[in-house]
């Protein structure tokens, strides 16, 4: 039975951060029992994009501090990293305070520039990655993940965090090779398995709410999480938020896949009741994920049901990062006559809804629609009409 300890932690102070993860290590039987004396070890903190730790982007530097001090103390050797969605991996960990912390435990860089092909035979979905250097070189992984909204797999935790294993502009690949999230979430089950981390580190003190994993709202979850299971964290996280982990792909299919388990009554949740750290009204996707494109459903009846990107036209800078991003071919949005002036336009019919414009947008100048027969699907699947 996969153990997930749960323990609050109300701050982000030093000494409380590493007090609580030393608690929560304790639950689940020491560090000793994940890393050994001398193991080249690599933490993989979430590091999506150049944003202060406030923001509740990227992994808090104490979490990443405290997490890196205990390990070494077992005498784990330890290097750190991650691939941003966007922009430099040195200037993401910069702006998110890991790089300093990093500095004053003497933790190097990883590489993950570089990357090299590799093939995983029991794959379900893809069975070929470029997975970055760092990754390979290491002896095991430490993965640090954030909890947060996400467009197109509903929440981004422990089993999506992998994801930046795959180095720099190769992840567009895989969004435009599997627009639907079912199977794009089984892609992430096969890498989750090949690279096997040796533990998960779930950073929810704060979350993120909203217009996630990059535009949302801060929320205070006062919640570290540690497991083994990162199917069993994943659906951990999502019962304090009051959402249906089977509604969550990467979930549903991490199970499938033998990446762990989901239900309740196969998990041991050690540490703190998880019904008294419980924030319902949390903002995040509650409607039914449904393979639209696997059911080959027209373009037609796509538009009319999958939610679509929009620009906010006051918030946007013209910058121009959406339009880089966008893995479609031809691209899904442009300039309007070549004119920068006015923001950039969709054209939906290119558009595979992979959100990748909105995850990468740095003014959050991009959300989710839902079309009006996709809102009237769900308040169907919901009972209410």
């Amino acid at each position: 039975m996969p153990l997930v300890a749960l323990v609050r932690c109300e701050s982000y102070d030093p000494s409380e951060v590493r007090k609580t993860l030393e608690k929560a290590f304790a639950l689940l039987g020491g560090p000793e029992r994940f890393v050994k004396k001398g193991e080249k070890i690599l933490l993989k903190p979430n590091l999506l994009a150049a944003a202060p730790p406030e923001k509740c982007v990227t992994t808090h530097p104490a979490v990443f501090r405290a997490a890196a001090e205990i390990l070494a103390d077992v005498g784990a050797r330890l290097a750190y990293g991650d691939s941003p969605a966007v922009g430099s991996a040195a200037r993401c960990a910069e702006k998110a305070g890991i790089a300093e912390e990093a500095r004053k435990l003497g933790l190097a860089a990883a590489d993950f520039a570089r990357g090299e092909t590799v093939s995983f035979e029991q794959a379900r979905q893809n069975r070929r990655f470029v997975l970055a250097r760092g990754v390979l070189h290491a002896e095991g992984i430490v993965s640090l993940p954030k909890f947060k909204t996400h467009g197109l797999e509903k929440v981004t935790g422990a089993l999506k965090n992998q994801f930046g294993c795959v180095p720099g502009m190769r992840k567009a690949e895989f969004h435009m090779k599997l627009p639907d999230a079912f199977d794009f979430a089984r892609m992430l089950v096969d890498l989750t398995r090949f690279v096997r981390p040796r533990l998960y580190v779930l950073d929810a003190v704060w979350a993120m709410e909203g217009n996630g994993p990059r535009n949302g709202k801060p929320r205070k979850l006062n919640v570290l999480a540690l497991s083994d299971d990162c199917v069993a964290l994943d659906a951990t996280a999502c019962r304090l938020i009051g959402l249906d982990p089977r509604s969550v792909p990467t979930i549903r299919l991490g199970e499938e896949c033998g990446a762990g388990t989901f239900r309740e009554h196969e998990i041991l949740v050690v540490g703190e009741d998880l019904v008294s750290l419980r924030v319902p009204d949390f903002d995040v996707d509650r409607g039914p994920v449904r393979p639209f494109r696997r059911m080959g459903l027209s373009r037609f009846v796509t538009n009319r049901l999958v939610a679509r990107p929009c620009i906010v036209e006051e918030r946007c800078v013209k910058c121009g990062v959406c339009v880089e991003t966008c893995p479609a071919r031809p691209k899904a949005l442009a300039w309007p006559g070549r004119d920068r002036s006015a923001p950039p336009v969709y054209d939906y019919s290119r558009c595979i809804r992979c959100y990748c414009c909105q995850e990468v947008c740095p003014e959050g100048a991009i959300r989710l629609e839902e079309p009006l027969a996709r809102k009237a699907l769900n308040l169907f699947a919901r009972g209410r009409i």
